[in-house]
């Protein structure tokens, strides 16, 4: 780790994290159980992961519902579904593929199948952009596009990095959450950037980790805290070329507070 010249990724906040996460009990993530309702067609968190990141966006849709129409084929209008469906797939591709660049813009086309245009699902975009809130306040300012192409090029070099080195359980939870943020803060694409930086994410763990990482209900807890997950987002600054990972670390330390979730929560 040390010596380690990363592109994009900034790694300053490393030591506070270790020390703030220092007393979480990390290794509860090995002792995550499946939940019986999964079945071999059919997987029960992936269903909370889809339905969870998806509310973030604004779909409206509960979780017993979709369970009854994915597990128990209980049908609904497509409209209802289909955008959830295709994240769904696209947690499941991950499951079976490598965490790098070519997957994960196959991954972007998959959950923005009915989202975006056909063709530009996996494209960087080529306008500017501007997140905003339910009521027209801006969130931030993505990065502008005629930079979007090279830090991109920085994102996956950076990844390809932490792919191939030994870590600490800190230090992947620590590069999971910051690979969520810096690629939300590029919103490389004209949509589903939330969507895909939620999935990469606990693609990142999983990798490292191994596939309980894939129970953790971290969308549900973004979901649950979504005032403060965006507004721990909003405290790096409105502008992409100013802003200020140094106050990154209430966003990096909600990953680690999943594993807080109450049994009532879960």
């Amino acid at each position: 780790m040390q010596g380690t010249r990363f592109s994009i990724l900034p790694t300053g906040l490393l030591e506070a994290y270790r020390g703030a996460v220092a007393a979480v009990p990390l290794h509860k993530l090995a002792e995550l159980e499946d939940s019986e309702l999964s079945i071999a067609t059919f997987s029960f968190y992936t269903s909370v992961s889809a339905v969870f990141s998806s509310k973030i966006e604004g779909e409206d849709i509960e979780l017993d519902a979709y369970v009854k129409h994915k597990r128990f084929g209980i049908p609904f209008l497509p409209d209802h579904t289909r955008k959830i469906d295709d994240l769904y797939g696209a947690y499941q591709f991950a499951k079976t593929n490598a965490c790098d660049r070519t997957n994960l813009l196959a991954a972007h086309q998959l959950l923005t199948r009915h989202i975006l245009p056909q063709g530009r699902g996996g494209r960087p975009r080529t306008t500017n952009m501007y997140v905003t809130t339910s009521t027209g306040k801006i969130e931030y300012v993505a990065a502008p596009p005629h930079v979007v192409e090279g830090e991109l090029e920085k994102f996956f070099a950076d990844l390809a990095t932490l792919r191939g080195m030994e870590l600490t359980m800190p230090e992947v939870f620590f590069f999971a959450s910051l690979l969520h943020l810096v690629f939300v803060k590029i919103h490389p694409f004209d949509d589903g950037n939330g969507r895909c930086a939620r999935l990469l994410e606990k693609w990142f763990l999983a990798e490292k980790l191994g596939e309980k990482a894939w129970l953790l209900q971290s969308e549900k807890n973004y979901y649950l805290h979504h005032n403060t997950y965006y507004g721990n987002i909003r405290l790096l600054g409105l502008e992409y070329e100013t802003l200020d990972y140094g106050a990154a670390l209430p966003f990096l330390l909600m990953l680690p507070d999943t594993l807080n979730l109450s049994e009532t929560d879960a």
